[in-house]
């Protein structure tokens, strides 16, 4: 049978279910069969024994009653961050890592500063930033999206 809790004692668990058919039904924390708590006007369904309702389970669609969100993957994600501003900005100024900088990898970009100071950090840096240049062109819109979104 279906109905919806009236009330729950909260000191005890005991409660009042309304029944479809018009009559009410008691109930205990043990015919209680579902995790959580019964709440107020939940839409239920249990098995009616005399003035009793047994096996008391909250209805899928009901209020009240939890439902899972979508999964993080069903977002789009969303940067103010352009690929075509970072790969500029490795291509003319990345030996000094300012496309690092852009992206919000602060770390990297005073690494690349600090290393191109010297003649053999800026021979590490130049292909450094290449290869990055190269990366973000190439690589998705959504991915990129994904990987330097602000925090």
């Amino acid at each position: 049978m279906r109905g919806q809790v009236l009330g729950v004692d909260q000191r005890t668990g005991e409660g009042l279910v309304a029944g479809d058919d018009g009559r009410r039904y008691r109930f205990t924390p043990e015919d209680w069969a579902q995790r959580g708590e019964p709440a107020i006007g939940l839409q239920v369904d249990f098995e009616a024994e005399g003035d009793r309702a047994l096996s008391v389970f909250p209805m899928p669609s009901a209020r009240g009653v939890a439902t899972a969100p979508p999964p993080p993957a069903s977002r789009e994600p969303v940067t103010d961050r352009n690929k075509i501003v970072a790969a500029v900005l490795a291509f003319f100024l990345g030996t000094l890592g300012i496309h690092r900088f852009y992206l919000g990898r602060t770390g990297s970009g005073i690494v690349m500063l600090v290393m191109t100071i010297t003649v053999v950090g800026m021979l590490v840096t130049a292909p450094w930033a290449f290869i990055d240049m190269i990366r973000y062109l190439v690589m998705p819109d959504r991915e990129f999206a994904a990987r330097y979104a602000r925090r």
